[in-house]
């Protein structure tokens, strides 16, 4: 038994070679846990903001809200990680976000919830995303080093995704037997779990020829020109933007479909979270086991499209099997997409300059998501939930095939 053991695990290690790293595999323990958690808050958080209002414009509103910080403030985040610790950042980032849970724990239990105590947390946790999302990112080279860092982004993702698959699952469960509250309490206390990995786990130093910090402003926009300067850094992003803004507001979409169009209940609702959550680990399982036979290029480049069809078929879909199905699907070409522009973006970055980049990184990724869920929210409030999937997905076909036209015009030197 025990040489099962070992042979299973020297095999894990080979296929997945960031698991040889204790300080990742520390990590990743950690995360699995608490990630679990917020997506059961995540499919609480929602299931509750449309009991009370039964509106999915407000729905949108609240992921919006928590979406702005992230927005308005990455850029200065970036310049923040570049100065100091992330292992120091990440546990001031989650010890907030546990007392924030902790507050939205008593609301609920206590019967005094009311939407703006969600509104004021939403856009507290925004900050708190704001500064968590990129060094979080930008850690993991510091953990595995640069050689197995492909395979350390996908593993997150993998764990990031088997959250999304367990946790609104057992949220959806939880809300139909015991109520929201504990969804919230929940996550809470699964804080602890990373809080207490990240504490243990002992960094690599990374060199940093950057000795003379200047004005913030200053270190911005340097960071700004090192990103326009390199194409292989800027152009990912501008694609990243538009799917970003249009593609990936399933948070409001997925909710209002359930419920209005399939006529599901919260756990209903969960599975369908969880079928986009089991696509997703796919897709990050076989860019972990087989990442240098994927070709990233290609993954950005028709990525959108892929996740654009998906998307009106699920619009266009009236039976919950062929919706879950083509969840799935959607899953793995969104892990695939952006998974490909993660490990692009911090490969062919400078490590003086790699927490401004995935700053930007964020801010693209999450930062322009307050507008996506008014857009994806007013659509869906106007027009139905059908209407929310498939506008959303013809905008992005349109538009990043413009960007492809304006792309060609760029190689010939246009620009």
């Amino acid at each position: 038994m025990e040489k099962t053991f070992r042979h299973l695990k020297y095999n894990t290690k080979k296929v997945f070679p960031a698991f040889r790293h204790k300080s990742y595999r520390l990590f990743w323990t950690g995360q699995s846990v608490s990630l679990s958690g917020t997506w059961m808050q995540t499919t609480a958080q929602a299931w509750l903001v449309y009991e009370l209002t039964g509106s999915p414009f407000l729905l949108g509103l609240i992921g919006a809200l928590e979406f702005t910080p992230v927005m308005l403030f990455s850029l200065f985040a970036g310049v923040y990680l570049d100065r100091h610790s992330k292992k120091k950042i990440i546990l001031l980032t989650q010890s907030t976000a546990m007392v924030l849970a902790g507050i939205l724990t008593v609301l609920v239990l206590t019967g005094t919830v009311a939407f703006w105590h969600i509104a004021v947390i939403a856009v507290l946790m925004g900050f708190v995303r704001t500064l968590d999302m990129p060094t979080r990112q930008s850690f993991m080279i510091e953990l595995v080093g640069k050689h197995h860092l492909t395979s350390a982004i996908a593993l997150n993702s993998v764990t990031f995704n088997l959250a999304r698959i367990v946790g609104p699952a057992i949220g959806g469960m939880l809300i139909s037997q015991f109520g929201i509250g504990f969804c919230f309490l929940f996550n809470a206390l699964s804080y602890m779990a990373v809080l207490i990995s990240v504490y243990y786990i002992n960094p690599r130093v990374i060199e940093n020829t950057e000795t003379v910090r200047k004005a913030v402003l200053l270190e911005i926009k340097e960071g700004l020109k090192y990103i326009r300067g390199k194409i292989i850094l800027s152009r990912p992003l501008i694609v990243l933007a538009v799917v970003s803004l249009f593609a990936i507001n399933f948070n409001i979409l997925v909710p209002v479909l359930a419920k209005s169009v399939l006529g599901t209940d919260a756990q209903g609702f969960g599975y369908l979270l969880s079928a986009l959550g089991l696509g997703s680990i796919i897709g990050a399982l076989t860019v972990a086991s087989a990442s240098h036979k994927i070709d990233r290029k290609l993954m950005i480049r028709f990525g959108p499209y892929v996740i654009s069809i998906a998307m009106i078929i699920i619009g266009l879909s009236v039976n919950f099997g062929m919706v879950v199905a083509f969840l799935i699907l959607l899953g793995i070409a969104n892990l695939m997409f952006f998974t490909s522009i993660n490990t692009t973006l911090q490969l062919n970055s400078d490590s003086k300059y790699r927490g401004r980049v995935m700053s930007v990184y964020s801010m693209v990724f999450g930062g322009v998501t307050p507008f996506g869920n008014l857009f994806a929210g007013a659509v869906s409030d106007r027009w139905g939930g059908r209407a929310g999937f498939i506008i959303c997905a013809v905008i992005v076909i349109v538009l990043v095939a413009l960007i492809r036209f304006y792309m060609r015009d760029e190689k010939k030197g246009a620009v």
